[in-house]
Order: structure tokens, then sequence, then C-alpha cells
């Protein structure tokens, strides 16, 4: 069998329902643009990213998150683009890829700051698809599997980054089967003398613990049996790191480490884990403290089970867990078990809650410092957690050696702000007091608060409750910012000998700041602030826009008076103002048209007989016609126009709705005065979105020749709209 056919028989063996056509199709674009490039070791450079996939396969992934394990390098270091694998193997797929990709085409300038804008470009992909980050960790596995073919500085940086941030991460997805192994590698190359006696030692003492174990086991056994319980029980040693980070935390050695032995026992539901707990309590003394109930408080990656250590018959402490078999799914492949088993008819459907992620992303925005966004990051992934509870009983999870004020910022972002202590189990504590499992905490707030300091900083302890401060702390710098650069901007344009309010409009400096890049006014003035060129720029752009309003405003005067004259001529040939409409049957009757709705010959009319003021004729779809109450609809009735085509003058309302800009009324007015159409009256007001609002009065003939001028205003760029006002 070649190499393909080797892979794809491991795939089904791991999963028979994988689309293996899918993956063959990936795995042959992945040998073609890999073809030639060789690893460090010699070996062909296709190896790697088959190993990557295999990885993601024993996981259960999905077969896209395999193609993309297999693709993952194809982008960086072939012609083979993203748009290429987006072209071939979909959206998903390249979004993948994508994510995994390294930012190698960058320049940086310290090792800090490619490593930070590494993650952070990590941590925006995972957050739109956590596959992103599985993919990672399994390229990284890997790689340190075969790191002995590096040179020794960069093996060394490869395991400190593992160590910090990697197996952190895996651990945060609760993927243990990859975490200890990236520990275990690391720990080979950056201590080698402690991890080769430490394997030794641990190698040397195998036989002795295996036989203890299943003494323990066997006495489990036997209970069990009478329990009449479903269970699974082994025995396993902790991987080398976590003995050798004991070791140094604690300065014991090996023989002084008593739990390097953990029993494991699965059972089908959460009852029976409490019933197996309290049997096995019965069965060894339980050692005070060291019980943990993670079932009924999960890790953040979900991770559940029961954690008790007890004093053997030796006299030597060992760990106990219990679990359901579900629980011990997600033990051993966290996030990745949502895909391993999905199909399973056991698997509860559970909400995969990575809000962490979401946090990282919140506060990496606060942060110009690379070395400041690395140790945050990593004091993050790397605290334990806290459970206390709130007044009303519910539990609330922070990191480990969190204060009130975390608590407070974690309940909501005005309780931090206005927060000025705690009750803590019912007494008064401090804001910097360290918080213990199962206290209950009150926040004591107050209204009048004069808020954070920069001393907060250095004591809340979660990133979350760090990066609200900070960005309250900005807040208030720029509101002071914000009223200096205000009241230099007025006495800069007195100076100029025009009065602020005339000049320095909300809308026009909203325009400015969008001109000049800032976000808003708020922004502009916070720079104003600061005085300098920018000042003068300002003036001169809220002096140009008052002089084109100044000629805009004698334009329309200038228009106004042009009506008054055109007014005069507003009426029918001979000097007679009577409207063209007649009433069958009457002659006699003042017939007026009313000025709400304006109606010129060619609409539909209908007349409303008035006391003493005779009948006004309105448009049918008049507002005030058709709103009129019951008891005044019998004066309705019915006239109609001479002729269609009368020879009269009428005036006309039109509303235009168009984006503001320089000669737009101008060319309005032309418009009209190409059609021989007079305006007669206009009110013009400008919005708060740039936009204008026009009321155009025009004096017109008939109902076809609004129409047209209807059309001809709409080709007049900027107008947005333009309608027949009803009313």
């Amino acid at each position: 069998m070649d190499r393909l056919e080797v892979f794809l028989s491991e795939l089904l063996d791991i999963n028979p329902n994988v689309d293996i056509g899918l993956i063959e199709s990936a795995y042959r674009k992945a040998e073609q643009m890999h073809e030639g490039q060789l690893r460090k070791s010699g070996e062909p450079y296709l190896i790697h990213p088959v190993e990557v996939a295999k990885i993601l396969a024993d996981l259960g992934m999905d077969e896209r998150t395999i193609v993309a394990g297999l693709l993952h390098d194809a982008v960086e270091d072939t012609p083979y683009s993203l748009e290429d694998v987006q072209r071939d193997f979909g959206s998903d797929i390249a979004l993948l890829v994508d994510g995994v990709t390294k930012l190698g085409a960058l320049v940086f300038e310290s090792k800090e700051e490619r490593q930070a804008e590494n993650l952070r470009k990590m941590f925006l992909a995972i957050s739109k698809d956590i596959r992103v980050l599985i993919i990672k960790l399994s390229d990284r596995l890997h790689n340190l599997r075969t790191i002995n073919y590096m040179n020794e500085d960069q093996i060394l940086d490869k395991c400190r980054e593992t160590i910090e941030i990697y197996a952190p991460l895996a651990s945060r997805l609760g993927i243990y089967t990859i975490k200890f192994e990236l520990e275990d590698i690391a720990l080979k190359y950056l201590d080698k003398e402690a991890y080769y006696e430490l394997a030794n030692a641990v190698k040397e003492r195998k036989d002795e613990r295996a036989e203890k174990i299943n003494q323990v086991i066997k006495k489990i056994e036997d209970v069990l049996e009478d329990y009449n319980i479903d269970h699974e029980i082994t025995g396993r040693s902790k991987h080398f790191y976590s003995i050798y980070t004991k070791m140094k935390a604690q300065s014991k050695s090996l023989d002084e480490i008593y739990d390097l032995t953990a029993i494991r026992i699965l059972v089908d539901t959460v009852r029976d884990c409490y019933a197996v707990l309290g049997m096995v309590h019965t069965l060894w003394r339980p050692i005070p403290g060291r019980f943990k109930d993670y079932i009924a408080m999960p890790k953040p990656n979900l991770y559940q089970s029961l954690h008790t250590t007890l004093i053997g018959d030796t006299g030597r402490p060992f760990e106990v867990q219990i679990r359901t078999r579900q629980m011990h799914r997600v033990a051993e492949y966290g996030i990745a078990a949502h895909w391993k088993y999905k199909e399973g008819v056991e698997e509860e459907q559970e909400e995969v809650k990575l809000a962490w992620i979401r946090q990282t992303l919140e506060w990496n925005q606060d942060m110009n410092d690379p070395r400041e966004f690395m140790e945050t990051l990593k004091m993050d992934l790397f605290s334990d957690q806290v459970f206390v509870f709130t007044p009303k009983g519910d539990v609330m999870e922070l990191p480990a050696g969190s204060t009130p004020l975390d608590f407070a910022f974690k309940i909501h972002s005005d309780v931090g702000i206005h927060c000025t202590g705690a009750r803590v189990n019912g007494k008064m504590v401090p804001i910097d007091y360290e918080l213990q499992n199962g206290e209950a905490v009150d926040i004591i707030a107050q209204k009048n608060a004069k808020g954070p300091s920069t001393d907060w900083l250095s004591i809340a302890k979660s990133s979350h409750a760090r990066s609200k401060i900070r960005q309250w702390l900005k807040k208030q710098d720029k509101s002071q910012n914000v009223d200096k650069g205000k009241a230099s901007l007025e006495k800069a344009v007195r100076r100029k000998g025009y009065d602020p309010k005339d000049v320095m409009r909300v809308s026009w400096l909203a325009k400015i700041s969008k001109q000049l890049n800032y976000a808003d006014v708020s922004d502009l003035y916070s720079a104003l602030s600061y005085g300098g060129a920018i000042v003068s720029k300002v003036i001169n752009k809220l002096v140009e826009l008052y002089l084109e309003e100044y000629d805009k405003k004698v334009k329309i005067e200038t228009n106004e008076k042009l009506v008054a004259e055109t007014q005069q001529k507003a009426k029918k040939p001979g000097g007679s103002s009577k409207p063209d409409v007649v009433i069958e049957g009457m002659d006699n009757l003042m017939i007026r048209l009313s000025r709400c709705c304006s109606p010129v010959p060619g609409d539909d009319i209908i007349g409303f007989t008035t006391k003493g003021r005779g009948v006004s004729v309105h448009r049918t779809d008049c507002p005030n016609i058709l709103s009129l109450p019951e008891k005044d609809k019998g004066r309705l009735i019915h006239v109609d126009w001479h002729s269609s085509d009368a020879a009269g003058i009428y005036n006309a309302d039109l509303s235009i709705e168009a984006d503001d800009r320089k000669g737009l009324f101008s060319d309005i007015s032309r418009a009209c005065l190409d059609m021989d159409v007079n305006i007669t009256g206009v009110n013009m007001k400008t919005n708060e979105d740039k936009s204008v609002s026009i009321a155009l009065t025009i004096s017109i003939s008939n109902i076809n020749e609004m129409e047209t001028i209807l059309r001809k205003l709409k080709q007049v760029e900027s107008v947005n709209e333009v309608y027949r006002a009803r009313g």
C-alpha cells in the first residue's frame, strides 16, 4: 500500500463515515503543492500535514477540519492561495486555513511583538471557529514530536512558548491528551536532567505502583459488585510535567510526592457518581480539604468529575476520580468531544462556552504593549478558579486570587465602577481582600462614588475587570480633554472675528471629524486640546462652511424677491383669479382652491361647502378630506375641472429629499428654469445625517406639467426622492 492508501485506511478505522473523497482530494492537492519540499529531518514535507491530519482524526474531528489540517501550510509555503482553497474546497475550509496560517510575511520590531500579533490573529480566528485552535494545537504537537532537528535556541523558544501558551490553551479546551504530551515533550528539552532523573525514578517504581493500584482496584470492585452499579475502573500515573511542577512548587523530592497514582471510576449516571464517592469514603479515610466537586461546579472547559484523596492501607495517599462515561469523553477530548461523539446516542447536547476568548479579544484592544499583552494572557491562562456565592446564592467563578473588585465587575460594569467596599460572609472587607472558595460576597456600591483609580489596576486580578477599569480611566481622560479642546476652539473662533454660536455647529463639526478621520466630534475636540496646526485647519473648514451657508442664504433671499414678482402673474388670462372649476347646476357660488393640498387641473378633486366662504376645492387624497368626521361628510359635493388643460397658473407643493452639497439648490432652480416653471416658495432644512429637506412651491398649469417636472427634478445630482406634497 502506498502512503495515501495507508492514510485513508487509518482514517476509516477511526471513523467509517468520513467523507473519504474530500480528504483524498485535499491529500493530492497538498502532495502536489509540497512536492520537492523537505523538512529539516530530510523527510518529504508532506509528512507534517499528514501527521497533523492524523492527530485531528484521532481527536475525532470532522472531515473539513482534517482537510484544513492537510492544507494548513500550503497557503503559507507554496503558490497555493487562500482564494484557491476557497475555490477548490469552499469558504468553511478556507476560513480554517486562514486562521491557522502564520503571519510570516509581516515584519515586527521584537519577538514579543511577533508572538503577540500571531496570537491576536489566532484568537480572532478562534472566536469565529474553535476548530482553528484545535488544528493549531495538533500542528504544534507534531512539530514538538520532531523538534530535535532544530537548533538548540529554536528548540528552547518553541518549548517555552508551548509551556506558556499552547499547553494552557489545550487545558482551556479540556483536550488533556494533547496537553499532557505537549508538557512532557517540552520538559524533556527545557530541563533534560530533571526529566530523565524523574523518568528513571518513576520507571523503577512502576511495578511497585502497579501492584498497589491493583490492590485498590480489587477492593473497590468487590464492594461495587454488591452495589450493582455498572462501572469501569482503571489506574493511571500522573504525567511527568505534573510531578515535576509539584516537586518544584512544594520543594519536595519524588519520595515525598505521594499522589503519583490515581484511580479512575467510570459509571453511567451522576447519581452513581455520588453513590460511589460515599462507598470509597467508607473504605478509606479522606484527607480534609482535598475533595473537589467539579460536577456541581464544572471547570470553564466543561470538565466534570469528583476528585477525592484518600489515605491507603499502607498510609500513603492516593487519588480517586469518579465521573460518568460522557464526562470522561469531555475530559479526554474537551471541546473536540462535540465532534467526536456527535452521532452517539448517549451524548447530551452541551453549549460550548468560550467567553474567555471573547474577553481576551476585548482586553486585547486596550493594550498597545505586546509585552503587557503576553503577560496578561499567560496570567489569564494559568490562573486556577475560585468559586464564590452571590447574595442570592448563585455560584460565581473567578480567577484564583480575585478580589471584591473582580466580583463587582463580573456582576456588571456599573457595579464595579461604583464599588466602595464589600461584605464577605457578612463581614466588611476592603476591596483588595483575596476571595476564598465558598465565600458569600455582597458588594457595596454608591452612585456618588468617585470611581476607579490607577491603583485599581493592581488590585483587580481578572483580565475582564482590568479591561473595564482601563476603559473607564481612558474615558475620564478623554472627557477632560473634550472640554479643554472645545474651549480652545471657541477662543480661536472669536479671535477670527466670528461668533462660536454661528460657526461651531454640531453637523459641521461632525462633517469635519469624518474628513479628518476622527471617530466623532468628541474625538476631534480631544485632539484640539493638544493645540497645534489642527486648530487652524478646523477653524478654516468651519469658516468655509459658514460662508457657503451665507452665500446660500443670499441666493434664497434673491429668489424670494423673484417669487414675489412671479406671484403677480399667477392668474388666469384676463386677470380673473377664479379657479377653472365647475359645480353642476350652480354657477354663482364662490369657489377657491384649498391651500392645504394645492390641486391643479387633472387632479381628482372634491368640494367642501364652508360657512360663509363658499366651496373649497381639495384633492381627493388630501389628508384633511380623508380624516373628516362622519358628521361633516354630508358637506362634500361633486366638483370637476372645466377643462383638464386649462390655461391658468396654479401653485403646487413639492417635497425634495437630497444629500446636502454645494450648488444643490442652484441645480434645482436650473431644472425648473429649463421647464419654464417658476418657483414661488421655498423652505430648506438641513438634517443631522447631512441630508437636506426642501419644501418647494411651483407655478404650473396642469397635472401633466407636474409629472414632467417631477421626473426632471429626480435627475438632479444628489436628489434621492421627489414627491407631491399631500397636505
